[in-house]
């Protein structure tokens, strides 16, 4: 990957300008009902942190119940299709990421189009991805690693969080990168990989640190590198990619949140704002730091733009490593 995804948004970040929220009836009387956060992962992983950081600002502030509902599986597509049928009333979100959102729609045959049927709502957060092995592995730095790959071409086995998900990418970004062919063994979850990568029944996995960073801190994962253009703050001790002489294998994870297609328009802005309030917030801004990240500042037709930005280059990416369903 040629350029960083901060560095690809920067000129978007530029010209967002957080829309106001229009008075009237029908802004008031948003939102009307329970709501709930459609999260395409399961509980304990990156997404579905910042769903429930997301669910326990909003719900005080919009006077209505919000509950996160997880549905793992099809890399993330399946909450993604679920909001994207769901009555267009505001009622129903999605915390997102550029798996479902960019790089799966290149890969999967899915029943609805990313694009055209969720309107986007704000950029969330984006976190670099980190190369992690178990913390008993015997390899300490990635010229360990890519060692021992030459020596057993084929053996090595990488852990994602789906067909297509950014740490699919990841995996195959960094084969092509250093002409290595390791074995992609998909699974529902961050969570659920992380106990095979804990007992070596997988190699290594290229995981968002939002949901590596509780593993690697406990002392189970060892970070050999970020895939990133500088290091995580969090991980100051930790080489990025590049610095180890892998170039063009950085992949990193935003989250964005979205609602049904067909939306009116005062909610959108609504919740556009409430997000933006939300992000803002030292104890939020905090929690996302901690997890590696950079809170998002993108909302309406500039986050828009740099979702289709990001599904163009991971299409590109895709076919470059000749990505498949497998």
């Amino acid at each position: 990957m040629k350029t960083s995804f901060l560095a690809r948004a920067a000129g978007l970040a530029a010209v967002a300008v957080l829309a106001a929220t229009p008075a009237g009836a029908q802004q008031q009387a948003y939102p009307d009902k329970p709501m709930r956060i459609m999260v395409g992962a399961s509980p304990g992983g990156g997404t579905d942190i910042l769903a429930r950081v997301l669910a326990d600002k909003f719900s005080p502030s919009l006077k209505q119940p919000v509950v996160v509902e997880n549905r793992p599986g099809a890399s993330n597509t399946i909450a993604g299709e679920l909001t994207a049928r769901a009555p267009a009333d505001g009622a129903t979100l999605l915390l997102a990421t550029n798996t479902a959102q960019a790089v799966a729609p290149h890969i999967l045959k899915l029943k609805y189009d990313p694009l055209k049927d969720l309107q986007p709502v704000g950029l969330v957060a984006v976190m670099p991805n980190v190369l992690v092995v178990s913390a008993s592995s015997p390899y300490r730095s990635v010229k360990d690693l890519v060692a021992a790959m030459a020596a057993k071409p084929g053996s090595f086995k990488y852990a994602s969080s789906g067909i297509g998900s950014t740490q699919h990418v990841g995996g195959e970004a960094f084969n092509l990168a250093t002409g290595m062919k390791s074995i992609h063994v998909p699974y529902k979850g961050s969570s659920q990989a992380h106990v095979d990568i804990i007992a070596g029944e997988v190699d290594m996995m290229f995981d968002s640190t939002s949901s590596a960073m509780g593993q690697i801190k406990a002392g189970k994962f060892r970070a050999l590198a970020v895939s990133a253009p500088q290091r995580s703050p969090e991980l100051p001790d930790v080489p990025t990619l590049a610095e180890q002489g892998i170039k063009g294998a950085d992949v990193s994870t935003w989250y964005g949140l979205y609602v049904t297609a067909g939306t009116p328009r005062p909610a959108v802005e609504r919740l556009s704002a409430e997000l933006s309030r939300t992000l803002k917030l030292a104890d939020v801004q905090t929690r996302i730091k901690a997890l590696g990240g950079e809170p998002g500042g993108l909302t309406g037709e500039p986050f828009a733009a740099m979702n289709k930005q990001e599904f163009d280059h991971y299409g590109q990416l895709v076919r470059d490593a000749n990505i498949k369903a497998e």
